[in-house]
């Protein structure tokens, strides 16, 4: 694996925990919390694809990345949904 493949991915990793830190750290209306939960489990779940792709190299076995990816969307999909339960009650 190439040191910039790896390097692309930390600037990547980096970006997005700044972009959960901001997210957490700004003063949201309660009518809109429930929106800051589900950008953060989209970034969360979006640096779960980029270790996967980069760190363990799925990004050269396609067939075990679209696996990965369908299992890791449906688990975050169950995950949102037990977040967003208490808001729909």
């Amino acid at each position: 694996m190439k040191a910039t493949s790896i390097l692309r991915a930390w600037i990547w990793l980096v970006g997005l925990s700044l972009g959960s830190t901001a997210i957490t750290l700004w003063v949201w209306p309660e009518s809109l919390t429930w929106l800051a939960g589900c950008v953060i489990l989209c970034l969360a779940w979006a640096k779960a694809r980029v270790i996967l792709s980069r760190y363990l190299g799925l990004c050269n076995a396609p067939f075990w990345q679209r696996g990965f990816d369908i299992a890791l969307g449906l688990f975050c999909l169950v995950l949102l949904g037990l977040f967003l339960v208490p808001t729909l009650l």
